[in-house]
């Protein structure tokens, strides 16, 4: 009786469908929503009642196919239907106007079409809602297996036609979605367990961990000094939802579109963070006409963003685009190299005008800093860009940083044409120290600051080493640096060689080569560079200094000592007349050499007392003799006249090489 009593349902609910189903798609949804009442009014069911409806109203009776099967009980429902109404169910299977019956998977495509449009058509986010999102996604995995049957099949080219241009629409709106979910991912609904993961939870561990933020998103990446961060840009369920909604267009066939969609998002993202860094776009142009103060300040601003964008921005965006992309390779390394490749290749052009500018030497730390910031980078860049996509990135990088080395080796050489171009026209004041051995001397020093950097430069090419910097022993006497530094020292000495000439007197001459060599010294004993020119090189140079100071002696008082000579006392020795004369020259020589000379200038103070001490040792002994010769010569009675005794001429002596200021 129970089954009788279905039967009797079912042949009601096929009496209803017939008198209201005025067309195939609105008997479809009548069946569709008893279906969804009541369990007993199945599809199936439904479906093999309309059809053994038709069976009957054409055969007369009811066979084994028939509803009641061998049931005593009649088939109709209590008010069987008309005849009209028997015939209208059998054209609902046989198609209106005697078309073929409409298949399964015509009514498939038929309902994903319904389902799918709703969703397509809503002027709201449908991730705002998780049960429209899952609804949705599921639509949409089933329209992906109709189209992918319909194609194995090929039976049916119009349907499936139909289905790809449902899937279209659907890919169109989902991708809508995407974007929407990465630019404003609060405007999503929080993501059901199940998402992202197989257990429905989002572990660190799958991607390699991280310091991240939490759940919170970050709006925008700001300059930091600690570079050991991540930022995670999206929340674990907003991953989890972009995630769902890429595997959906990556097994649609929609895998480039979804890439170069999550590009677009994240491509905005990147720049405002970068823009935030203080860094613009310039061409090579710009820079090349900048004045080299304005340079500087942009270079400042370089560095940090460069090191903030590729030890930070850019690691973060690959582990977001990894999770996004987790499984659906190679849309995931495209989305990525997409969204960073614009920003990136600002910095590298930046650095790559900088190299190709003018290399004068005052620019040499500010191209150092900049090619240790790449240099020391190099390494860290070979996971974030180890796919083929990325691959040509890091070539960029690694080429900028070859041709900041070029840069530095240019400036060298660009020093080196400073030093010789540098006018022998103006002598120093005094013999003083020549402004290009100060600038020179001090330049150097600074430079032997990044030692070992100026030295991987010289040695080689850093590119092709993957970014290692070249194993190298700075302090050996050989090394690259110290044969590069030991030639400018040549061409600084043959440059002051050339000044020295300019001097009319040849003991002001040797003074200037004193002070300069000693200068020189200092600053090698005092810095790095005495490590790299070796104790060799500096007793080479004592020794110019000495020799120098031996020459200021011969040609100054060479002539004074000359005069002073008196020859042996007793038979043979000089009258008191002569030797009168002798202390008159001597008086006209010592002024003439001390108006001078007071004037002079020895800048180190040891170097002057040495030199007056050696004057003193080579004039007062023959002079404090002629002296006491004359007193105790007969001949010269009270015509003796000593102008300077010899503590005057010590006194004078201790003033030489004071400068004309005092």
């Amino acid at each position: 009786m129970a089954e009788d009593g279905e039967e009797k349902l079912l042949a009601t609910v096929q009496h209803i469908v017939q008198t209201l189903g005025s067309s195939d798609t609105m008997t479809e949804d009548i069946l569709k929503v008893f279906s969804n009442y009541d369990g007993r009014f199945s599809l199936d069911k439904l479906y093999a009642a309309r059809t053994a409806a038709a069976a009957a109203a054409s055969g007369g009776g009811g066979g084994a196919g028939g509803i009641g099967g061998d049931h005593s009980m009649p088939v109709s429902p209590p008010l069987p239907p008309p005849p009209a109404a028997a015939a209208a169910a059998a054209a609902a299977v046989s198609g209106a106007g005697g078309r073929p019956p409409v298949t399964s998977m015509e009514r498939t495509v038929r309902t994903l079409d319904r389902q799918i449009s709703q969703f397509v058509a809503m002027d709201r986010l449908i991730w705002a809602d998780s049960a429209d999102a899952d609804a949705f996604l599921e639509a949409i995995d089933d329209l992906i297996g109709t189209v992918q049957e319909l194609d194995a099949a090929g039976t049916n080219r119009a349907l499936l036609d139909r289905a790809d241009e449902l899937l279209s629409r659907c890919m169109a709106r989902l991708e809508d979605e995407f974007r929407a979910l990465i630019e404003r991912p609060d405007d999503a609904a929080p993501v059901v367990p199940g998402g992202f993961g197989s257990d429905g939870s989002d572990d660190d561990e799958d991607f390699g961990g991280g310091d991240g933020y939490g759940d919170e998103p970050i709006p925008i990446a700001k300059p930091v000094t600690d570079y050991d961060v991540v930022i995670d840009a999206l929340s674990p369920g907003s991953i989890a939802n972009v995630h769902q909604i890429a595997k959906r267009m990556v097994d649609a066939g929609f895998g480039r579109e979804c890439a170069e969609a999550y590009a677009a998002a994240r491509r905005s993202f990147v720049d405002e963070s970068v823009a935030r860094l203080g860094v613009r776009p310039r061409t090579a142009e710009e820079v090349h006409a900048s004045q080299w103060e304005e340079l500087e300040f942009d270079i400042a601003r370089w560095i940090p963003a460069f090191n903030m964008v590729f030890r930070i921005l850019i690691p973060s965006e690959r582990r977001l685009c990894d999770r996004v992309f987790d499984g659906l390779a190679p849309f995931g390394d495209l989305a990525f190299i997409a969204a960073v490749r614009t920003q990136a290749l600002q910095l590298i052009s930046f650095g790559d005008a900088i190299s190709s500018s003018s290399r004068a030497p005052e620019r040499l730390f500010r191209v150092v800093d900049m090619y240790e910031a790449v240099r020391d980078i190099l390494p860290d860049l070979d996971p974030v860009f180890s796919d083929p996509y990325s691959a040509a990135l890091r070539a960029e990088v690694s080429a900028m940083c070859n041709t900041l080395g070029s840069s530095i080796k240019g400036i060298f050489m660009e020093l080196e044409n400073l030093i010789r171009r540098d006018p022998a026209r103006v002598a120093a004041t005094g013999g003083a120290i020549h402004p290009i051995t100060r600038y020179v001397m001090n330049y150097l020093r600074a430079a032997c600051g990044s030692r070992q950097t100026l030295e991987e430069v010289m040695e080689g090419d850093v590119g092709a080493n993957g970014g290692a910097p070249v194993a190298v022993d700075p302090d050996r006497p050989t090394s690259s640096l110290a044969v590069h530094i030991a030639w400018i020292m040549d061409v600084l000495h043959k440059n002051l060689d050339i000044k020295s000439k300019i001097y009319r007197d040849p003991s002001l001459a040797s003074i200037f080569l004193m002070n300069n060599g000693k200068y020189i010294i200092q600053k090698v004993n005092d810095s790095e560079l005495g490590v790299l020119l070796g104790d060799e090189w500096i007793k080479q140079m004592t020794t110019r200094v000495r020799r120098w100071s031996m020459d200021y002696q011969r040609t100054t008082w060479g002539k004074v000592t000359s005069v002073l000579q008196t020859g042996s006392p007793g038979i043979g020795g000089l009258p008191a007349k002569a030797m009168q004369q002798k202390l008159r020259m001597f008086n006209t020589y010592f002024e003439e050499i001390y108006a001078a000379q007071s004037e002079w200038v020895i800048a180190d103070d040891q170097l002057k007392v040495d030199i007056r001490a050696a004057v003193e040792d080579s004039v007062m002994p023959v002079y404090a003799s002629l002296i006491n010769r004359l007193k105790s010569s007969p001949e010269t009675g009270r015509d003796l006249y000593i102008k300077y005794t010899p503590e005057d001429v010590v006194a004078h002596i201790q003033h030489l090489f004071e400068g004309a200021a005092k």
